[in-house]
């Protein structure tokens, strides 16, 4: 029977390469194909959904910034004409990542404090440097490099929590990427805003700003149970509520976190949450590492979503969150880098590697956290979190054209036998090729199409004398 199905393949597949090259040379039959914005032919196509498919020889066609078909290459060939034709022959498209927890401004501060704890991080060095240097040119720049940086690693989306998120809508719009705008709430005073109630109204403000937006979307963003009060976390979950935004949070990201807060309200910090009924399907719960089989259940029972961020919490030695125990029960999960001032970086095929094997090391069952679900975790469960799952996480007929190529021929991806188990296992971000956001080009082999790097690495330069100083 193998053999049979074979050998009709083979026909098939015959039939409709000498179709296809009779309808390169007949001018007529050309005048009948369908002319798309953008025609991709690929070695492999890995949609995410469904699950664990993986086409090989198949076709993007993209119109209007959308994907209105999915077909094997033969056949696209006898349907379609695009206006631009790619034909990636040893690459696989993905569709692009998402990184579900980043402070993108942050970026300026790669390296400087490294190999501290958490708190000694943040006091001691991180806030001084943000009150000294933190504003408008700041944040342009950070998230600037930001930007380039998660472009050319492949990431198409992410969901931003800093000051002056007016400057990072900004710049994601400027460069073509999409984001989730996180309006923050903090209950200190900033640059940005004086305290609880101008940070709620100015985030408000932008939120109307951006209601239209292709884009950027917008999620309330307190910062953590121990820096916002009561007060604040009520008003966000009743304008969360009337808006259908979600709300982004760190929490139990330390062991230090939870005695903080037992000592302070003799409540661990999710519990707290959810006496003020934030625990619920709009909320976005940050790192997680401190959680007990009780608090699992009680979290997957409100439908929330978690950000798994494993090299920043190994990085500060936060603990682990237990993915595994999660996901089985039911728990959607994504992905996200933080900060790379805490990370180092901002590369998602990183935290898909961290992720997986972590995962499987926490559990002690190396058959936890499969490379599908760390790709999953990587785009639709984010997409999921953020609200945008309908239109991307996926490459699916009717969904915006984000989408990544990603270059298997290296040495250092063969020999090539399962193409996901390859991406999240050995692959590398320097492997990412060509990147689409809404089918608008950003990235064409490996160089970027909205962003000067020789004039960002002059600005990159000046801020490092200014910091360091």
């Amino acid at each position: 029977m193998r053999v049979l199905q074979r050998s009709l393949y083979q026909l098939w597949l015959l039939y409709h390469l000498k179709n296809s090259r009779a309808i390169e040379a007949d001018p007529k039959k050309q005048e009948q194909l369908m002319i798309v914005d953008n025609l991709i032919h690929a070695r492999w196509i890995i949609p995410v959904e469904p699950e664990s498919v993986t086409y090989e020889h198949y076709s993007l066609a993209i119109e209007d910034g959308r994907i209105i078909d999915l077909l094997p290459t033969g056949l696209a060939k006898q349907k379609y004409q695009g206006m631009i034709t790619e034909n990636l022959e040893n690459h696989a498209l993905l569709p692009g990542l998402i990184n579900c927890h980043t402070h993108a401004a942050m970026t300026l501060m790669r390296g400087i404090a490294d190999d501290l704890p958490l708190m000694d991080w943040l006091q001691n060095h991180i806030w001084p440097l943000e009150q000294k240097w933190m504003g408008e040119a700041f944040v342009k720049d950070g998230t600037d490099l930001a930007i380039a940086e998660m472009i050319r690693g492949g990431t198409t989306c992410f969901n931003d929590m800093y000051f002056f998120p007016d400057i990072i809508s900004q710049q994601a719009v400027q460069h073509g990427i999409r984001a989730s705008v996180g309006l923050i709430v903090i209950d200190f005073p900033s640059v940005w805003a004086q305290n609880g109630a101008e940070y709620i109204a100015k985030g408000l403000a932008l939120h109307d700003q951006l209601r239209h937006s292709d884009l950027c979307s917008t999620a309330f963003a307190p910062h953590a149970p121990y820096t916002v009060s009561d007060e604040s976390l009520q008003k966000i979950r009743i304008l969360a509520d009337e808006l259908e935004l979600p709300i982004h949070i760190h929490v139990h990201e330390t062991l230090h976190e939870i005695e903080q807060s037992q000592a302070l309200t003799g409540q661990r910090p999710l519990q707290r949450l959810h006496e003020l009924g934030l625990l619920n399907p709009l909320l976005i719960a940050v790192h997680m590492t401190q959680l007990s089989d009780d608090e699992i259940s009680l979290f997957a029972e409100s439908g929330a979503h978690i950000v798994h961020c494993p090299e920043s919490n190994l990085k500060l030695a936060s603990g682990f969150c237990p993915v595994a125990k999660c996901l089985a029960a039911g728990i959607n999960v994504a992905l996200g880098t933080d900060g790379a001032a805490s990370n180092n970086d901002l590369d998602m095929f990183g935290e898909m590697r961290t992720a997986a094997l972590l995962g499987k090391a926490v559990a002690g069952d190396a058959s936890a956290i499969p490379a599908m679900t760390a790709l999953r975790m990587a785009t639709i469960n984010g997409a999921r979190a953020l609200g945008l799952d309908s239109f991307c996480g996926s490459l699916s007929i009717g969904k915006a054209a984000d989408v990544i190529a990603i270059d298997l021929a290296p040495l250092e991806t063969q020999p090539l036998y399962c193409p996901v188990s390859q991406i999240v296992y050995a692959a590398s971000r320097q492997q990412v090729t060509d990147v689409w956001v809404a089918g608008k080009r950003l990235l064409k082999q490996r160089q970027l199409t909205t962003i000067n790097i020789d004039d960002l690495k002059v600005k990159i330069a000046e801020w490092q004398q200014r910091l360091s100083s």
